[in-house]
């Protein structure tokens, strides 16, 4: 589902391998794993991430083993209620984790929005879940996913709009299809999953294409806050040949992310899975507080009293171990980037740590609330990258925004959204023009927009 290392070249190169005849067509189910026609299962040639074809056959699952192959029936496809997917509970849920040895950042929210798409000639309405990921604080991927609950209760995905960024503007498109268009709608979630089951939340090869085995069902796992229960384990292989291993439970969808090697991403909070009623804690507020203040100006001191807030809230609150862990390292690394008087590295490491603090807040207050503060986060890190002339950052900040107010002005005063649609174009167009000071201006605006 996820194309957190986009070649372009993957979609190409496969499809040139289905092209020259290559691989059997996965639909009808012939061919063999490996290239063994006794194994009952279809070819996929493994792409290696550099976007070279191989002659090695993908070590599939057999055929007979796939809980996917049937034709789903869409009644009341946006009533999504099966506890394994993530839509049919979750309004936001935030990863964080280490991938290529840096921090990395996912925020994945359910959108209003629904979008029909045509899946075997019929018109089928589908929930909308936004992807952002950030590597090292920046932008690095953006998806709009589409979703819907077939009549049996199994989840099927319908495709998906890809962006992957690079310093701040968009690479390429690598990963996006539409089912009906590019490829099959794909099984994303059985119903009722039993140990042994196979299916594929992606079967668009020369596009995308992953295959998952459930090994094992009804788990009590580890979760943010405690023990959750129901849980299942999966392994899935991806079109390069490697593997990632899930825990998908109840209440969050994808639970843990675990690659080979040392790359890992786990939830670290859940709404409103992890909400907990009561106002916030003082002593959040009061590290919210020095945060904002380093925010605008990191010195040694400011710094130091963020840490010693972070000291004294970790102390007073249940914060989840994973989060800790990023927040402790992002604050070292703020505090030797200050130190160091490397002023790129302060601004990357100030962001890092001023995300960690509003997500805190998502466990006391309304997501609503929160993101409007974020807002005002990456408006006040588009002051600092104004300021530093950075054209890069000044362009992952305007996507940053535009992504957070796609999810937050649904219901706002109309004036109000009107004069922050505003600021942002002009933000954004003066971003593409690399035009640091009327970025700065615009910045100005959107400020007090807000």
């Amino acid at each position: 589902m996820r194309n957190r290392h986009p070649v372009a070249a993957v979609s190409a190169a496969l499809a040139a391998t289905l092209a020259t005849g290559g691989c059997t067509a996965s639909a009808l189910g012939g061919g063999a794993a490996g290239g063994s026609p006794s194994s009952g299962t279809d070819c996929v040639r493994i792409v290696e991430e550099n976007g070279k074809k191989t002659d090695e056959c993908l070590p599939l699952a057999p055929e007979r083993e796939r809980v996917d192959r049937g034709t789903p029936v869409f009644s009341h496809p946006t009533e999504i209620t099966n506890p394994l997917h993530a839509s049919s509970r979750i309004q936001q849920v935030i990863y964080d984790g280490q991938v290529d040895e840096k921090p990395f950042r996912t925020e994945l929210t359910l959108l209003p929005d629904i979008k029909t798409i045509t899946v075997n000639g019929e018109q089928v309405r589908a929930r909308t879940l936004q992807y952002v990921s950030f590597s090292d604080g920046r932008v690095q991927e953006v998806a709009t996913d589409w979703f819907a609950q077939a009549d049996d209760g199994s989840v099927w995905y319908l495709g998906e709009d890809v962006f992957n960024y690079e310093n701040g503007v968009v690479e390429n498109t690598g990963g996006t299809w539409r089912a009906g268009k590019t490829g099959p709608a794909a099984m994303i979630m059985p119903n009722a999953p039993k140990a042994g089951d196979v299916y594929r939340p992606e079967n668009s090869p020369g596009t995308v294409f992953e295959e998952v085995t459930v090994k094992a069902v009804g788990q009590t796992v580890p979760g943010p806050y405690g023990p959750v229960e129901g849980a299942m384990r999966t392994t899935e292989i991806n079109l390069d040949g490697t593997r990632e291993d899930k825990v998908i439970a109840p209440g969050y969808g994808e639970l843990t992310i675990d690659e080979p090697g040392t790359d890992l991403e786990a939830i670290t909070l859940a709404v409103p899975t992890d909400v907990t009623p009561g106002p916030v804690p003082s002593e959040l507020a009061a590290l919210s507080a020095a945060v904002r203040t380093a925010h605008a100006e990191a010195t040694d001191a400011t710094v130091a009293k963020v840490r010693a807030a972070w000291d004294a809230y970790r102390a007073a609150d249940r914060v989840p171990q994973l989060l800790a862990r990023q927040m402790d390292r992002d604050l070292d690394s703020l505090t030797a980037a200050v130190k160091a008087r490397d002023g790129a590295l302060v601004r990357g490491a100030v962001l890092r740590v001023a995300q960690n603090d509003l997500d805190l807040h998502l466990r006391h207050q309304p997501l609503a609330t929160v993101e409007a503060a974020r807002m005002a986060l990456w408006a006040r890190q588009a002051t600092l990258d104004g300021a530093a002339r950075d054209a890069g950052a000044i362009a992952g900040d305007a996507t940053s925004l535009e992504l957070t107010w796609d999810r937050v002005r649904h219901g706002k005063d109309a004036a109000r959204a009107a004069r922050i649609d505003a600021a942002l174009k002009a933000l954004r167009e003066a971003a593409d023009r690399k035009d640091a000071s009327a970025a700065q201006q615009a910045t100005a605006r959107l400020m007090s927009a807000l």
